[in-house]
């Protein structure tokens, strides 16, 4: 009779001296029993070696059968071939691989076979990184060691090449087989999250099991004792004591905390994953040594964030859901959003004619209101040819100028910008055609950017987003098919890096140009006892009497 896998394990550990967690054991007797129905997610902390059981995992499926297939994947192809060297070791050195004679027969460190396999083809393991090819390989069992890393999730565009790359896998498993994800979140658009939803056969252990985070306030209640409070993070971050930096008090079934002094923000945490091996100094460590909170948040309590900071914050956009109308007093048109009237709107289009990596043109409409605020009403991709004829050649039946000038006539836009970058005039003379047939009014500027795109992205976006004048309608953030999903505006804020070139940004490119095309208004008051002159407090040269006579 073979050991299981945690029997296995263990030996694996005596035979090296060290102590085996219980959590480790947890995970084992989680791996013995994979689901060949949907695929198998394991994560855990960083440094709470993941991919060191998945090496013993390798070898101790070997050692129950001799013409298993692994397929290994890693992040790269380097990170790959680590765990086929420590497979073979482990097959050399482990207790029950030499009493059974379990060892590597040949091949190199790529792909290599087992002692007894009859396989001559696939090899007993072949490992390669995420994003090469492996293309007519087979396997019953395929791993995916932390393949989300930032390097391959920091644009849309590498996400959707991994996403390529794990598709795949689906013709190389065969028939039966199972696929195990291990890893820590990178990105908002995690493959783990998606995976979790998808209902993937889960088993997550986070460093702290209890968590709690307060910003700008001073008391908490908690269902939990804390045993480890931290402030601020990176070189700002402290580990705060009981009756030094707060107090607690029993409060009905729970804790209240009264924080001593003010912080920008406070974790509080209860019952480590491994607290032996990660005291509280070791964790205070690892705290200042993380740059950004998302860093910490996704490395060490898995929650789907970017390790970096997000510079455009999807979450400081005001939300609001109501449209425009327009309303007449004293013979003059007004427009209201709600009860606040707006003063301009600015619509601008970039088109998708010219660009290589794209075919939608994006639109985007921002009202203004006398005080200064800006509402993202719509975010809209056009879709198609720019504007088909019918058979005579002179009436547009549709086409994405079509689509636009519906939105003109919506919304009573007065004017229209369209960027022309390398492009030409077809885009606007197409659309100023457009406009005349439909007897719409409606000026066209057309205007050529020069300016690198990610500083006026930066330039036009951050400031109003930080300050709190950035509102959003509701079919800007959230997607129309799931309204409990993010929209895609939305996505790309928050994997938006100005430090990356060549990244999907088209919504807030127009986005940028819809908010520089309008002055920034500032609120008028009309209360003329506001105003009050300053003292005069300056120096001047003191006052003189003279005697002139002119002729």
């Amino acid at each position: 009779m073979k050991a299981s896998f945690a029997e296995f394990y263990v030996l694996w550990d005596e035979y090296l001296g060290r102590e085996t967690p219980l959590f480790h054991i947890e995970t084992c007797e989680w791996m013995e029993n994979l689901s060949d129905e949907v695929d198998n997610l394991l994560m855990l902390p960083r440094g709470h070696n993941k991919s060191g059981i998945v090496t013993v995992f390798n070898a101790w499926r070997f050692y129950r059968d001799a013409d298993d297939l692994v397929l290994h994947q890693g992040a790269t192809n380097i990170d790959a071939l680590k765990c086929s060297r420590a497979v073979v070791r482990i097959l050399a050195n482990h207790p029950l691989c030499k009493l059974n004679n379990v060892k590597k027969s040949h091949g190199g460190v790529i792909k290599w076979w087992v002692e007894g396999s009859n396989d001559e083809q696939y090899g007993s393991m072949y490992a390669r990184g995420i994003l090469s090819s492996v293309t007519g390989q087979r396997a019953k069992h395929i791993q995916n060691d932390d393949v989300e890393v930032q390097k391959n999730v920091a644009t849309e565009e590498n996400r959707e090449k991994l996403k390529h790359s794990l598709t795949e896998q689906t013709h190389i498993l065969v028939p039966g087989g199972t696929s195990l994800f291990i890893g820590t979140p990178h990105s908002y658009e995690s493959i783990y999250k998606e995976m979790i939803e998808a209902g993937a056969n889960c088993f997550i252990r986070r460093m702290f099991e209890h968590e709690y985070r307060i910003e700008g306030r001073r008391e908490a209640v908690l269902n939990f004792y804390p045993e480890y409070v931290f402030s601020g993070i990176h070189k700002y971050s402290k580990c705060l004591e009981e009756n030094k930096h707060y107090t607690i008090e029993k409060h009905g079934n729970g804790y209240k905390v009264t924080l001593l002094d003010d912080y920008s923000f406070v974790d509080f945490y209860a019952k480590a994953l491994w607290p032996e091996r990660f005291t509280k100094q070791e964790m205070t460590k690892r705290r200042k040594k993380c740059r950004t909170i998302n860093e910490w948040d996704s490395q060490y309590q898995l929650h789907a964030k970017p390790i970096g900071d997000v510079r455009l914050d999807p979450d400081k956009l005001i939300p609001y859901d109501c449209e425009p109308t327009l309303k007449y007093a004293n013979g003059v048109a007004l427009m209201m959003l709600g009860n606040v009237r707006i003063a301009s709107a600015s619509l601008r289009v970039d088109p998708s004619e010219g660009k290589k990596d794209s075919d939608i043109s994006s639109v985007a409409l921002i009202l203004h209101d006398e005080q200064g605020r800006m509402y993202w009403h719509r975010s809209i991709s056009l879709k198609g040819e720019v504007g088909p004829t019918d058979e005579s050649g002179h009436n547009i039946i549709g086409g994405q100028v079509y689509q636009l000038v519906q939105l003109i006539k919506e919304f009573y836009i007065t004017r229209v910008t369209v960027e022309t970058n390398g492009v030409g005039g077809f885009f606007p003379s197409v659309l100023k055609s457009c406009l005349k047939q439909q007897g719409v009014r409606c000026g066209v500027t057309e205007i050529k950017e020069t300016k690198n795109k990610n500083l006026r992205i930066l330039g036009a976006i951050e400031g109003p987003l930080n300050s709190g004048v950035l509102w959003a309608h509701v079919s800007v953030l959230y997607d129309p098919d799931k309204p409990e999903d993010d929209s895609f505006e939305v996505r790309i804020m928050r994997s938006w890096n100005p430090a990356v070139t060549n990244q999907i940004d088209d919504p807030l490119d127009s986005l940028a140009g819809a908010i520089s095309d309008e002055p920034i208004r500032i609120g008028k008051s009309h209360n003329k006892n506001d105003y009050k002159e300053s003292v005069n407090w300056r120096t001047n040269g003191g006052v003189y009497e003279a005697t002139v006579d002119f002729d």
